[in-house]
């Protein structure tokens, strides 16, 4: 199984967000950026279904321009096998990347597709879920916890017969008769038809389970898990793996924008907090002055 993951070039998390003198977006010039760390905890989880034997191969997906290179092999340097660069100069929204991403999908063919529930800078939220609409996949969005991709095995006993469903190293044996046990492993069938993936995804009330037939589109979540570095023997390794390029043309995908951004503007200054001397000055100010009592 192929797994494709959806990484975004973004302003490192770490630095101080300036706006745009003429307040049409924020400052890029000189700004040191980095992969969205939601696309970093993606491109994590699907390097270690990798590294389970579920998936024979990562390929990581960019957007944008030039730079976006950078981004990409940084993903390399963590595991990916390949990139894809889709150059565009024009501003990218999120049904124009869900756009991209089912055509690169149509050519990819990929068993899984994996991306960050949003990214910092415009915190949408709305791609991954844009792009299964458009594939008409089952998503799991906001996924909180390790993904499990069930793989059916048949083993066979003397006079028992059960699944046993692997998920990375836990496993669930759903027993189908019980006449017995015998210690000796006759047979093992692997039914790769049957595979299915589960997820806990984070909602208001806590934590559901879904489980969702592949192929299908997945979110991750901040506790997935914790992204690992990039050695220097992989960073230099990087430098020799495969980024293919395409343009929005090539993929026969038209980039107009869906609406315009108006302006931008900081967030008011927060006022100083104030020491009071009494309970009943509290009350007074939370009903006078705050109003929410």
């Amino acid at each position: 199984m192929k797994i494709m993951v959806a990484i975004k070039r973004v302003v490192d998390y770490a630095v101080k967000i300036r706006v745009k003198p003429d307040k049409t977006g924020v400052e890029t010039q000189n700004v040191k950026m980095s992969m969205n760390p939601f696309c970093e905890i993606a491109l994590e989880e699907a390097l270690r279904i990798k590294e389970s034997g579920v998936a024979s191969e990562v390929v990581a997906v960019s957007m944008g321009p030039a730079q976006c290179v950078d981004t990409l092999r940084t993903g390399l340097a963590m595991g990916a096998d390949r990139g894809i660069h889709v150059e565009a100069t024009e501003a990218l929204y999120p049904l124009s990347v869900a756009k991209l991403l089912r055509a690169l999908v149509e050519v990819e063919k990929p068993g899984l597709l994996i991306l960050g529930k949003q990214a910092i800078d415009d915190d949408c939220n709305q791609t991954g879920q844009m792009v299964a609409g458009l594939l008409n996949w089952p998503q799991g969005t906001f996924a909180s916890k390790a993904l499990d991709v069930l793989v059916t095995l048949t083993i066979n006993y003397e006079k028992m017969e059960f699944n046993l469903l692997m998920l990375f190293g836990l496993v669930k044996v759903h027993w189908q008769q019980h006449r017995g046990i015998h210690s000796e492993l006759q047979k093992v069938v692997l039914d790769k038809e049957k595979q299915v993936l589960t997820v806990d995804r984070e909602v208001d009330g806590g934590l559901e389970t879904l489980c969702l037939d592949l192929p299908a589109v997945i979110t991750t979540d901040l506790r997935l898990n914790q992204p690992r570095y990039a050695t220097l023997p992989n960073i230099m390794k990087a430098k020799s793996k495969v980024i293919k390029k395409f343009t929005p043309k090539d993929l026969n995908v038209e980039i107009k924008p869906d609406f315009e951004v108006v302006q931008v503007t900081e967030p008011p200054k927060r006022k100083a907090g104030v020491m009071v001397s009494s309970v009943d000055e509290l009350i007074d100010k939370l009903k006078n002055e705050a109003h929410v009592i």
